[in-house]
Order: C-alpha cells, then structure tokens, then sequence
C-alpha cells in the first residue's frame, strides 16, 4: 500500500491513469482505496480534484474497453475451448449470452461496486456480441458515477483531517 501511495504521489495524474487501467484489466491493484488516496491528495492541494475524476475516468473506461475488445476477439474461442473445465456447456453459455444481452449493460453500470464483478462485465460483453457503442454509454456512465463517488469520499476524508488538525 505504502508504495501505491508513494507512486501516485510521485507521478501524479500518469499513476492514476495506468493503476485504474491496469486494475480494470484485473490486475491486483485496490481500485477503490487509490481513488480514495487521489481525493485526500486533492484536498490537500497536490492534485486537481475536476482533473484527478477525468483522468480517472480515462483509466477506468481505457482498461474496461482494452477489456471488452479482448473479450471480443479471443473470449469465445477460449470459453469453446476451455469452458468444460469450468463446466461451461453450450447450453450454459448460451444461457449467460441471453441473460447477458437483457441485463447485462446494467451489470456494467453496477457491477463497478463489486470487486471481481467490475472485471467480469467487460469481458462478458466483449464475448455476448454487446454492440460496442451501447457498452460505451454503459461502461461511461458507470465509470463516471464510481470515480467521482471514491474520488469525493476520499476529499471529504481528506477535509474533516485538516480541519481536525487546526
């Protein structure tokens, strides 16, 4: 944790960026408590709170679209592949591709809250066929509601400290 802190208070908005990226791939980075530490950081003046949600934004929706086109192009033929070891039938997958295509976008939209679910949906969409302009509007609309919510605790964390130390 210590050198999580110690990297995004060294390289700034460019952590940021490559940890959420990384993170949304499913990379063992802890998105939330980052997000967290950039809203103290912008309360106590090392970072742009409008800038520090932006370019999170960028990270989150970079890594959830480098997802979805990964699960996209090589998804399918490895679940077709792979999926008896994780008793994945036919007649399963065909059941998670319709589930998917009803509800699956707003999954996205929440499944950010939930660590290891977050890095599921965007695969999942990539291989369901999800068109690629509904999961941006989904995954955007998700991504921006989840920075800013973490984003803003971690200022208002970062606020009440302060004004405890005056």
């Amino acid at each position: 944790m210590e050198n999580l802190q110690e990297f995004v208070t060294q390289y700034g908005y460019i952590a940021i960026f490559l940890l959420l990226s990384l993170g949304i791939i499913g990379l063992p980075v802890p998105d939330e408590v980052l997000m967290t530490f950039v809203g103290y950081l912008c309360s106590q003046g090392v970072l742009t709170y409008i800038f520090a949600v932006a370019v999170a934004f960028a990270g989150a929706m970079f890594g959830m679209m480098l997802s979805y086109f990964i699960g996209k192009k090589v998804g399918k033929p490895l679940l077709w592949r792979y999926g008896k070891w994780l008793f994945l039938t036919p007649k399963r997958l065909a059941r998670v591709e319709g589930w998917y295509q009803k509800y699956g976008m707003w999954t996205v939209v929440f499944g950010y809250y939930v660590p290891g679910v977050r890095h599921l949906t965007c695969y999942l969409a990539g291989v369901t066929g999800i068109r690629p302009r509904t999961y941006v509007l989904f995954a955007g609309l998700g991504a921006i509601i989840w920075c800013t919510v973490f984003i803003t605790i971690g200022f208002y964390i970062g606020t009440i400290h302060y004004l405890k130390l005056k």
